[in-house]
C-alpha cells in the first residue's frame, strides 16, 4: 500500500491493526513548525473520534479505554490530517497543538531532540503563537505585534546592527545580532498570519 490521507472512517479498513493487538502507533507533528511532539497508540474507535471531533483521541494501553489528548489539561491537539506510513501499520497526525504536548511541560515528550536549531524555532514560533492569542498585558511581543511601523523600525535597527558587527568581525555580537534579527522577522511575520513553518519550507527549498 502507498501513503494515503485518512479522511474518512472507510479509511481504517487499509490500515493493519493486527501487527499490535489492535492498535497503531500514532505520531503527532506540529503542522506550523514540523515538530515531533508525541508519541500514542489508537485503535479505529480513537481515529474515528479523531476525524468526527477534529481533536485527537488516542487509546490508553494502560486504562484500556478511550481517552482525548487535553481531556484534563486542556491541551489539546486538533486535527489537520492524518496519514498512513507505506505499509500502513502507523498514523501520521499533522496537528495543531494547544499548549505543550508533554505532561512534563514540554513542547514534546522527545524533549530538545537531535536537532536544536529547528526545536528552537518550534518553541519560540509556539510561544510567538500564544502571544498573539493571549495578548498578555506587558509583553513586548504584543506591542510589536499591534504597531506595524515599530516593527518595521526594529527589522531595520537590527539589521544595522547586525551588519555593523560583521564589519568589526565582533562574532559574538553579530551572533547575538542575528538572533535579534531572527525573532524580529518571526514577530514580522506571525503579524501577517505566517508561521515559522513557511520559513522552514522556504530555507529546505534553498538547501535543495
Amino acid at each position: 500500500m502507498t501513503n494515503r490521507t485518512l479522511t474518512t472512517v472507510s479509511h481504517f479498513d487499509a490500515l493493519d491493526f493486527d501487527k499490535l493487538d489492535g492498535l497503531v502507533p500514532v505520531v503527532a507533528q506540529d503542522a506550523e513548525s514540523g515538530a515531533v511532539l508525541m508519541l500514542a497508540f489508537a485503535n479505529p474507535e480513537a481515529l474515528a473520534a479523531s476525524l468526527t471531533t477534529g481533536v485527537m483521541h488516542f487509546w490508553s494501553r494502560s486504562r484500556g479505554e478511550l481517552w482525548r489528548k487535553g481531556e484534563t489539561s486542556g491541551n489539546t491537539l486538533s486535527v489537520v490530517s492524518l496519514h498512513t506510513d507505506c505499509d500502513a501499520d502507523s498514523v501520521l497526525a499533522i496537528v495543531r497543538p494547544a499548549g505543550p504536548a508533554c505532561h512534563t511541560g514540554e513542547t514534546s515528550c522527545f524533549g530538545a531532540g537531535t536537532t536544536p536549531i529547528r526545536d528552537a524555532l518550534a518553541r519560540l514560533d509556539a510561544t510567538l503563537a500564544d502571544r498573539a492569542r493571549d495578548r498578555p498585558e506587558g509583553s513586548y511581543t504584543v506591542k510589536l505585534l499591534d504597531d506595524p511601523n515599530l516593527r518595521l523600525k526594529k527589522l531595520g535597527e537590527e539589521t544595522a546592527e547586525l551588519v555593523a558587527a560583521l564589519a568589526t568581525s565582533d562574532i559574538e555580537r553579530a551572533t547575538e545580532e542575528t538572533a535579534d534579527l531572527l525573532y524580529h522577522a518571526l514577530v514580522a511575520l506571525r503579524a501577517e498570519g505566517v508561521g515559522a513553518a513557511a520559513l522552514l519550507q522556504a530555507l529546505a527549498a534553498r538547501a535543495g
